[in-house]
């Protein structure tokens, strides 16, 4: 057995209406709720074990675009699927923590359990500035671990105490999961490491080489857990497979080319300039976000799946994948990288 037939795969929900060029000519921007609905109940008939709907409230390459919203689409796709976990994306400063929790909470039970939280502090300033939250980088971080701490103590049943600052004493939510949503974090500073280390079950990695990749996992193994289960790893990466490295190449010329003559806005346009994640290979040309195509899963399907299998043995769990044009290489991946690693 490889470390890729214990590895889960996932995709990145169209929230913006495309991962790739806006421009390309086969996939028209679609970030309506039907289409991740049904792109979704699709990933689950192929074999994908997750999905991760992002949160933005305002799109970060252009204000003009349609964003889709993230929880009442959960909503729907956990009455729509049946066993894929459901991971969301939540901001603390966009929800009071009581609020969020009995949302979370009603969907986790909707879906059978199968919902998850993805943490992020924040990062598009136009965003917080758009909702009067806004606050400096540590500010969000030291703001996302009270948060967590209350939504957790609710989710335990716990009443808050007297002199919690987010909630009032004695709110409690009922009823009570019958479990806690897993929690998924990410990021690249200090901060948002120290916050992962002791408060989440999975870690995720922006897209990067398999070398960079390694060394963020040794560091966040070697820190203390609080007592906590070992912390496992998730990669976001941008993926071209194609029956030869030749033609993987060219597709990934020909999306580079749509990306860079499109004019479309960097996503670092507004971004606080101390968020560490972005600026992951900073100034490297790529495809997709969050790391795109650094991770390389750039090549044949032989190729692609023996760069997975490498991750996996380094200790990545779990392989969240933006594809374009989105649901014709979903299936391509499905059909001809999947069999080679399940």
């Amino acid at each position: 057995m490889t470390a890729s037939t214990r590895a889960r795969f996932g995709i990145w929900a169209p929230v913006y209406g495309t991962w790739g060029a806006r421009t390309h000519p086969d996939e028209i921007p679609d970030a309506s709720y039907r289409r991740t609905r049904d792109l979704v109940v699709r990933a689950e008939e192929l074999g994908f074990d997750s999905t991760l709907v992002a949160q933005h409230v305002l799109h970060p390459g252009d204000l003009e675009h349609d964003v889709l919203e993230t929880w009442s689409t959960l909503a729907g796709v956990a009455e729509a699927t049946s066993h894929i976990e459901l991971i969301g994306a939540i901001k603390p400063l966009l929800f009071n923590p009581l609020v969020f929790a009995k949302v979370a909470a009603n969907i986790h039970d909707m879906a059978a359990q199968r919902l998850a939280i993805n943490l992020v502090s924040g990062w598009f300033l136009p965003e917080l500035a758009a909702i009067g939250a806004e606050a400096d980088h540590d500010e969000r971080y030291a703001y996302s671990k009270e948060w967590l701490d209350a939504v957790g103590a609710l989710w335990d049943g716990i009443p808050a105490a007297a002199g919690a600052e987010l909630v009032g004493a004695g709110a409690r939510l009922r009823p009570v999961p019958k479990r806690r949503p897993r929690v998924y974090l990410g990021g690249e500073s200090e901060p948002a490491r120290q916050l992962a280390a002791s408060h989440s079950d999975v870690f995720f990695l922006n897209g990067r080489p398999l070398a960079d990749a390694e060394e963020i996992i040794a560091d966040m193994r070697a820190r203390d857990r609080n007592g906590r289960a070992p912390l496992e790893f998730g990669l976001s990466a941008f993926v071209i497979a194609r029956p030869t490295a030749r033609e993987a190449q060219q597709q990934l010329d020909f999306l580079q080319g749509l990306v860079s003559g499109s004019g479309q806005r960097d996503r670092t346009t507004g971004a606080d300039p101390a968020t560490a994640m972005l600026k992951v290979r900073e100034g490297q040309s790529r495809v997709g976000t969050n790391g795109g195509t650094l991770a390389g899963l750039v090549g044949s399907y032989d190729e692609v799946a023996h760069r997975i299998d490498q991750f996996a043995r380094a200790g990545i769990d779990l392989f969240m994948l933006q594809f374009q044009p989105l649901e014709a290489e979903m299936e391509r991946f499905a059909a001809h990288v999947l069999p080679r690693l399940k």
